[in-house]
C-alpha cells in the first residue's frame, strides 16, 4: 500500500505531516487563511497571548524554545495577528519588522572589523548596529511608499526592492500629511539608513517630493560660482573699454584682483572646503553604522541636501553612542505616526542559522546579548519579540547578578521554555487533518487512523514524549509509512495497529533525546 492510497481512503488531498519547517509548510499556511476569520482552524501555542501582548501598547517578549518547538510558526501567526489588528484599526496600525534575515547583517559587520575568526567579529558587536539594522530595515521600504505615493518610481534605474510600506487610505500626497518637522525627519532618515544603491540620489528626488529647499548656502553658493566668472569677465570688459578716464588703470587693476580673489574664496568655501567638510562627516557616519555598506562619498552628497541646523553632531550618528540611535528611532516613529501607524513590533528568530553562526552557542551569544538591555526592550511604542533557541536559555542562567539588572528580563514576558503537553500537541495534528480534507467531506479525527485497541489517551501520551510539533508530526508520519508498507492494498487494512505505534514511539522517543544530548542531528 502507498501513502497515497492511505490519504485517498481517510479522504485526505494530501499528508498534513509532511512538512517540517513553518515556513515553507503548505498545511501551515492554509490554516487560518480565512479572510474574515483567519484564526479559524489555527492553534497557537498556550503562551502566544503573552508573547503577542496588547497591540495597543506593543510591548517586548523574550522567548527561548528547542528545534522543532514552533518559534518559526508563532513569528507567522504574529504577522497574521497583526495584519488582523490593522484591518480592525487602520489608524493605528503596527508595523512589523521581521529581524531574522541576519546573514546580510553579520556578513556585513565581519567584512568591515575583519576579525580572524567569525566570532571575534560578533563579540564586537554593539546593540547600536542592532538598531542600525532595524532602522536599515525600515527605511527604504518606507521611502519606496512615500516616492510611490507621491508618483515617483522608488526602483528608477535600481534594483527591485522589498514590498514597501501600507501608507493607509488617505488619499492626500505624502508631502501633505507630513508637517516640515516630519518631512526633515523622513529626509534625515533616508540619508544616513536608505538603501547603499543610489541612495544620494534619492535623497534630492525624496527632498523635491517633500517641497523641502536645499540649504541656503548651497543655493547661494551654486549662483556664485556659476555667475562669478561673468561678472569677472565683465568687469574686465567694463575697465578696458568702458571706464571713465578719472578712474585710474592701476585702481581698476587693484579692484579686478580682489574681486578675482574674493570669487577665488567662494569657490573654494562651496566647492572645496564644504564638500570636504561633508565628506569628513559622512566618513565618520560610515565607520560608525557598520552594517550597511555605503561609501564616504554617498554619505556626504546626501547629507548636503539638508540643512545645516540638522547636521548637529547631536542628531547623527557619529559615535557608538546609543543616543543618537534611540533619537533616530524616535524620528522613525514620528514619521510612522503621520501615516497611521501607532507602534513597531521587531520580531527575531533564526539566529542559529546564518552562515557566521552555524547554531554555535557563543557565536548566538554575541549576536543576541546586546540586545538583552532593558532600556532597548521597553521603548515606547516599540516592542521586540526575540525568538531564541534553548541553548541560549542555558547561557543565560550562567550570567552575572549584573546582566540580569541590566536585562531585567522579569519585565519582558519571559517564555523560558516553550513546551507543548500531549494533549495540545494532539489538537495541532487534529487541526491539520481538518486542514487537509477533501472539500465537502468530514475530516477523521487523529485516533480514527489508529486500530481499535489504540486509545485517544495512548497517543496523548506518545506524543507527550515527544513535547515538540515537528517530532510529534514526524511520529505520525513514520506511523504511516511504516504501516503502509507493511500491508498490501487489497488487505483493506487502514488502520494502524498498536505494534507499530509502540515501535516508532521509542524509535523516535530515543531519537529526540539523543538530539537533546547533542549526540545526533535533528
Amino acid at each position: 500500500m502507498t501513502v497515497s492510497d492511505f490519504l485517498q481512503h481517510w479522504k485526505l488531498s494530501e499528508n498534513p505531516f509532511r512538512g517540517e519547517e513553518a515556513r515553507s509548510d503548505a498545511v501551515f499556511a492554509r490554516m487560518g487563511s480565512d479572510a474574515d476569520a483567519p484564526d479559524e482552524g489555527t492553534l497557537f501555542h498556550s503562551d502566544f497571548e503573552k508573547i503577542l501582548g496588547d497591540l495597543r501598547r506593543p510591548g517586548s517578549s523574550v522567548v527561548f524554545g528547542e528545534k522543532g518547538s514552533g518559534k518559526t510558526a508563532i513569528r507567522l501567526q504574529l504577522a497574521k495577528r497583526i495584519s488582523q489588528f490593522n484591518l480592525q484599526n487602520p489608524a493605528a496600525r503596527v508595523l512589523m519588522v521581521g529581524y531574522d534575515e541576519l546573514n546580510g547583517v553579520l556578513d556585513r559587520l565581519h567584512e568591515r572589523l575583519g576579525g580572524k575568526s567569525p566570532l571575534e567579529s560578533l563579540q564586537k558587536m554593539r546593540l547600536v548596529d542592532h538598531m542600525d539594522a532595524i532602522l536599515h530595515a525600515v527605511v527604504p521600504r518606507l521611502v519606496d511608499a512615500v516616492m510611490k505615493a507621491g508618483g515617483r518610481d522608488p526602483n528608477q534605474r535600481g534594483p527591485q526592492t522589498p514590498e514597501s510600506i501600507d501608507l493607509g487610505i488617505d488619499e492626500r500626497k505624502p508631502s501633505k500629511r507630513l508637517d516640515r518637522t516630519g518631512k526633515l525627519d523622513l529626509l534625515l532618515l533616508q540619508n544616513v539608513y536608505d538603501r547603499p544603491d543610489l541612495a544620494h540620489t534619492r535623497t534630492v528626488q525624496l527632498r523635491k517630493l517633500l517641497g523641502v529647499w536645499p540649504p541656503p548656502v548651497v543655493i547661494w553658493g551654486k549662483l556664485a560660482i556659476a555667475i562669478g566668472p561673468i561678472v569677472l569677465i565683465s568687469a574686465y570688459v567694463w575697465m578696458n573699454y568702458f571706464a571713465p578716464e578719472t578712474l585710474p588703470k592701476q585702481t581698476a587693476a587693484w579692484i579686478l584682483i580682489g574681486a578675482a580673489i574674493l570669487y577665488a574664496l567662494i569657490a573654494l568655501k562651496f566647492g572645496a572646503w564644504d564638500r570636504i567638510k561633508l565628506l569628513r562627516t559622512g566618513h565618520r557616519i560610515r565607520r560608525q553604522i557598520r552594517v550597511v555598506n555605503r561609501g564616504d562619498v554617498s554619505y556626504a552628497r546626501s547629507l548636503r541636501q539638508i540643512r545645516g541646523s540638522i547636521l548637529d553632531a547631536a542628531n547623527l550618528p557619529l559615535s557608538d553612542s546609543d543616543e543618537s540611535r534611540y533619537e533616530m528611532l524616535e524620528r522613525l516613529k514620528r514619521v510612522l505616526r503621520a501615516f497611521g501607524y501607532s507602534g513597531l513590533i521587531v520580531v527575531m528568530d533564526r539566529v542559529d542559522e546564518p552562515t557566521l553562526v552555524r547554531g554555535d552557542p557563543d557565536r548566538m551569544k554575541a549576536v543576541v546579548w546586546p540586545l538583552l538591555n532593558n532600556k532597548f526592550l521597553q521603548q515606547e511604542g516599540l516592542g521586540c519579540k526575540l525568538l531564541l533557541p534553548m541553548e541560549l536559555r542555558h547561557a543565560v542562567f550562567r550570567e552575572s547578578s549584573t546582566f540580569f539588572q541590566e536585562a531585567r528580563l522579569d519585565k519582558q514576558s519571559l517564555i523560558e521554555h516553550l513546551s507543548w503537553t500531549g494533549a495540545t500537541l494532539y489538537d495541532l495534528c487534529e487541526s491539520r487533518i481538518n486542514a487537509c480534507a477533501n472539500a465537502g467531506t468530514t475530516a477523521p479525527k487523529l485516533i480514527d487512523l489508529f486500530a481499535e485497541d489504540v486509545t485517544r489517551q495512548d497517543v496523548v501520551d506518545s506524543l507527550d514524549r515527544l513535547h515538540q510539533p515537528r517530532d510529534a508530526f514526524k511520529l505520525i508520519y513514520r506511523c504511516m509509512t511504516e504501516h503502509c508498507a507493511a500491508v498490501t492494498r487489497g488487505d483493506g487494512n487502514w488502520k494502524i495497529p498498536r505494534h507499530i505505534l509502540n515501535a516508532v514511539v521509542k524509535q523516535e522517543a530515543e531519537r529526540v533525546q539523543q538530539l537533546f544530548r547533542g549526540i545526533r542531528p535533528g
